[in-house]
C-alpha cells in the first residue's frame, strides 16, 4: 500500500469520541473546502461502526448543506433510527462549529440470495495505455491556478484514467456522458467495509463535470460555480477497489442552474457493482 493511499485509509476511519459520535480529520485538496467525498466516506465508516458486522451498506443518500472547513475537523454523530430483522439503518449529521455541513442516510442489509439481472457493460476501451488523471494535469500544471497545482500534480491515493478527457482549459460542447477508470493506489484488506467506504469517496470525483460538457464550460471556466447539492450510491455486489472499476456517468438535463448526473460501476468482467447519481450547481456567477 502506497504512503497516499494508507494516510486515505487512515483519514477514512473517523476516531470514536463518544457513543455514537465520532471525529474525521479533513484534507485539504485546494479547492479551499472539504471535499465531498471525504465527508460521504467519513459518514459511511461511522454508520458501519455501529452496525454489525454480518450486515452490509446498500445504500446512501445524502444531501450536502454548507461547505466544510478544511482547516478542523468533522464530527459526525450518529443516530441509530432502526435495527430490523434484515435492514438496519442509521442517520449521520456531519458537524462543523455547531452546523451540520451534510445529512446523511445508510441502509445496511444481512446477505441473502435473490433474483439477479442487470444491464450490460458498455463498449468502452480499458484501462490499459491510458495516461492517468496526474498524467494529463501534469501537462498543464503551468496553467493551473496555483492552489490547486500542488494538488493535482501530485501522487493520489486513487488512479484515475478518464477514458477522453476534456479539456478543462479549452473545453469544447460535446455530449454529456464520460467514464474513467478508477483503481487504488496498492494493495488493500480484505474488509469489504473499507472497500465500500473508498469507493463513496471515489465516487464524488468528475461526476457532476459531465453535466457542464454540453455547453463548453468546465468547473476551471473563470465565473463558472460548481457544486454538489446531493449525492446517491447505490451497492450492488461485491467488488474491490484494489482491482480496476469502470464509472460510466451520462447526464440526463441541466436546469434552473442545476445538473443532474447519473453513474454506473462495472469490473473489469462486466459486473455491474454500483450505481451513482448527483445534482449539483452549474451555474455562471453574474459579473458585478
Amino acid at each position: 500500500m502506497s504512503d497516499v493511499l494508507e494516510q486515505l485509509v487512515h483519514l477514512l476511519s473517523p476516531e470514536k469520541i463518544e457513543e455514537n459520535l465520532f471525529r474525521g480529520q479533513s484534507q485539504d485538496l485546494g479547492w479551499g473546502t472539504v471535499f465531498g467525498g471525504q465527508v460521504l466516506g467519513q459518514a459511511l465508516a461511522a454508520a458501519a461502526s455501529t452496525v454489525p458486522d454480518d450486515r452490509q451498506v446498500h445504500s446512501l443518500h445524502a444531501y450536502f448543506l454548507l461547505p466544510g472547513q478544511v482547516d478542523r475537523p468533522v464530527v459526525y454523530q450518529v443516530d441509530r433510527l432502526r435495527d430490523g430483522r434484515s435492514f438496519t439503518t442509521r442517520r449521520v449529521r456531519a458537524i462543523q462549529e455547531g452546523h451540520a455541513i451534510c445529512d446523511v442516510a445508510c441502509s445496511f442489509q444481512a446477505l441473502e440470495a435473490g433474483f439477479e439481472h442487470q444491464d450490460p457493460m458498455p463498449e468502452w476501451p480499458g484501462p490499459d495505455g491510458l495516461p492517468s488523471q496526474e498524467e494529463l494535469v501534469r501537462a498543464l500544471a503551468d496553467r493551473i491556478p496555483e492552489p490547486l497545482r500542488a494538488r493535482y500534480t501530485a501522487d493520489a491515493p486513487i488512479e484515475i484514467r478518464p477514458i477522453d478527457p476534456m479539456n478543462l482549459l479549452q473545453p469544447v460542447p460535446r455530449p454529456p456522458a464520460s467514464a474513467a477508470w478508477l483503481r487504488a493506489a496498492g494493495k488493500l484488506p480484505d474488509s469489504p467495509a473499507l472497500h465500500r467506504e473508498l469507493l463513496t469517496y471515489a465516487s464524488d470525483f468528475n461526476l457532476l463535470a459531465t453535466a457542464t460538457f454540453p455547453h463548453g464550460v468546465s468547473w476551471l471556466t473563470p465565473g463558472m460555480h460548481v457544486a454538489s447539492l446531493d449525492h446517491a450510491i447505490w451497492f450492488l455486489r461485491p467488488f474491490r477497489m484494489d482491482d480496476w472499476v469502470l464509472h460510466v456517468i451520462e447526464s440526463p438535463s441541466a436546469s434552473g442552474g442545476r445538473g443532474l448526473v447519473r453513474g454506473r460501476l462495472f469490473t473489469r468482467g462486466g459486473l455491474l457493482v454500483a450505481a451513482t447519481a448527483q445534482e449539483g450547481l452549474i451555474r455562471m456567477r453574474q459579473k458585478s
